[in-house]
């Protein structure tokens, strides 16, 4: 089976547009006037990256291994040299997957992914537009609202089912989670169901209730599936930019993140904090927000994303 590839470069230069120009514009500030590379070079470069949004500890590594390639490099003029830092930021976010994500899918059915993230990464929307992009792969999928806290939350949850084409499971609203995802499952089950998306609450705030409240979730989807949930997605907002990366490290405190999907990036400047969510999870970073259209969640490309953010065509040469 080959999974569905919701990418388009072109949506992906404008979701990024905002992200691009302030970096790109203070990359073409740092190239001004130089036919070749000093020591001031490097040091407008490394304010290019941290007014992005990348933290000074990020980009201090990120020039550090530039430097290094750039030993091999007879030639180190300006374009030389934005090559070799695309190299760099490209490594920054590849993230070895062990077993590819598609050979999971056909042999696990239903296929189990818990949703989490804080209120407000936009989780609901993600779960919809994730449903949208597996459906158009030709699976069928079940989302579980399993965050009963909030009744807005499966108002939305529904909205978003029926614009993706999908089926729903809830409960009212005050109900216990665990037994939302326990008969989301066995209704999934019932059905042959390929893809299972669970929603869960996003209440950080109160990390020990949300820790056992997922771990009984993981507890209760075992028992229907031994190896159930299969992954745990976490949401997170590019806006949130140096914020995200703290909610990232809460959460892998709690549970075991096995990819990173990351929101609302076209209306946000602070893009570039995705280099330094890539270099510090060591988890996949599965999917991209770049706009609010049910089609616009793509497949996370970092060769791709380096060259939408850094476009060639922006920088003066």
């Amino acid at each position: 089976m080959s999974l569905f590839k919701n990418f388009n470069f072109n949506r992906l230069k404008e979701g990024l547009k905002k992200s691009s120009d302030k970096l790109v514009g203070k990359i073409n500030e740092a190239l001004t006037g130089r036919a070749v590379i000093d020591e001031t070079f490097f040091e407008n470069l490394e304010e290019s990256l941290v007014t992005a949004d990348i933290s000074y500890e990020t980009v201090t590594q990120i020039l550090d291994e530039t430097r290094k390639q750039l030993k091999n490099e007879s030639d180190r003029t300006p374009a030389i040299v934005l090559k070799v830092l695309k190299t760099v930021l490209i490594n920054n976010l590849i993230t070895i997957d062990p077993a590819r994500f598609e050979q999971r899918i056909t042999v696990n059915k239903p296929y189990v992914i818990l949703i989490v993230g804080v209120n407000g990464a936009g989780k609901t929307t993600t779960i919809g537009k994730l449903a949208n992009n597996f459906r158009n792969s030709g699976l069928n999928v079940l989302i579980g609202a399993a965050d009963t806290f909030r009744a807005a939350a499966n108002e939305q949850l529904e909205v978003w089912a029926n614009r993706s084409g999908v089926r729903i499971f809830q409960k009212s609203m005050g109900s216990d989670p665990s037994s939302v995802v326990y008969e989301t499952i066995r209704e999934a089950i019932e059905t042959k169901t390929d893809i299972v998306l669970v929603d869960t609450a996003g209440r950080l705030h109160t990390k020990l209730n949300l820790m056992e409240e997922l771990e009984k979730i993981r507890r209760v989807a075992g028992k229907l599936i031994p190896d159930a949930p299969h992954e745990t997605f976490l949401v997170l907002d590019g806006n949130a930019g140096q914020n995200a990366i703290k909610q990232m490290e809460e959460f892998q405190k709690i549970c075991d993140i096995t990819g990173i999907i990351v929101t609302k990036l076209d209306g946000t400047a602070k893009g570039g904090s995705i280099f330094q969510i890539g270099r510090n999870s060591g988890t996949p970073i599965r999917y991209i927000g770049v706009g609010e259209g049910i089609d616009d969640l793509q497949d996370f490309d970092p060769v791709q994303f380096v060259e939408a953010i850094i476009s060639s065509e922006k920088i003066i040469n």
